[in-house]
């Protein structure tokens, strides 16, 4: 498969169209109308996704571009303007996830919304968004595993074939594609159950870092902060042991209703 789905547009050279893009754009939509339409399950306007898309988009592009940028400095310090140059890659999940976090923080205060049932109303947009956007791996041929060299094993999905090694390795990407689908499948379960607020931004800590701590273990493309130690492998355990201690001692002793009555109420 070509990497762009359409190249020279509009006859000029050199401006393409991605299937990556394509592909990350597609994953935003599906993410943003699963969270409209929970919002409205729960008699909330959609002006609240809207309002904090607006917001939420751009920093998390940002902090992505610089969680990515920090850590393989040495490719940047030799051409500052690189940095801006995001159509070329270097996009790091985390940063955006951390970029989202610290918007959805800010936003529920100046809105006065209860911070856990919103985080609880959007991140299972995040993982879907994260299980379409992994795709965008497939066709750019990256975030792929180890060499897989046993030739009854170089089949999809177990490995993927590079074209430009020449290789069958560990299709990495999908792994992690199908475990946050599967996690996504989780919480709207669990949400069905009316849990209490948070509980489902626990599980996604919880789920997902574990996931990635394991996924990332294989890969031969990671960041790394120091030879041999992973930075998302790091920030997974964070994200895990955050899990489990903000249900223990945030989620599970929360007795409010997280009542909300401000300008979002249907």
């Amino acid at each position: 498969m070509s990497k762009y789905l359409i190249e020279n547009l509009f006859g000029i050279e050199g401006w393409n169209i991605a299937w990556y893009g394509v592909i990350i754009a597609m994953g935003m939509v599906l993410g943003v109308m699963l969270a409209i339409y929970r919002a409205r399950k729960q008699g909330l306007k959609e002006d609240l996704i809207f309002d904090f898309i607006l917001l939420a988009l751009p920093i998390a592009i940002i902090c992505a571009r610089g969680y990515y940028v920090i850590f393989e400095w040495d490719s940047y310090s030799g051409d500052i303007l690189s940095i801006f140059k995001i159509w070329k890659g270097g996009l790091a999940i985390y940063g955006g996830v951390i970029g989202g976090l610290v918007t959805a923080i800010l936003f529920c205060r100046h809105h006065k919304f209860p911070l856990f049932r919103f985080l609880d109303l959007v991140v299972p947009s995040l993982a879907l968004g994260q299980a379409i956007g992994r795709w965008g791996n497939f066709v750019n041929q990256e975030a792929f595993g180890n060499l897989v060299a046993n030739s009854s094993l170089q089949f999809f999905p177990y490995a993927v074939y590079i074209d430009a090694l020449g290789e069958w390795h560990q299709a990495t990407f999908f792994y992690e594609s199908m475990w946050n689908l599967c996690l996504l499948i989780t919480m709207l379960i669990v949400s069905r159950k009316n849990p209490k607020a948070g509980t489902l931004t626990c599980m996604y800590f919880v789920i997902y870092g574990l996931g990635r701590f394991l996924i990332e273990g294989l890969r031969t493309d990671s960041l790394y902060i120091i030879p041999g130690i992973r930075v998302s492998q790091v920030l997974s355990l964070f994200l895990i042991c955050g899990g489990i201690l903000l249900y223990i001692f945030f989620v599970r002793r929360n007795k409010t209703k997280n009542v909300y009555s401000g300008r979002y109420i249907r």
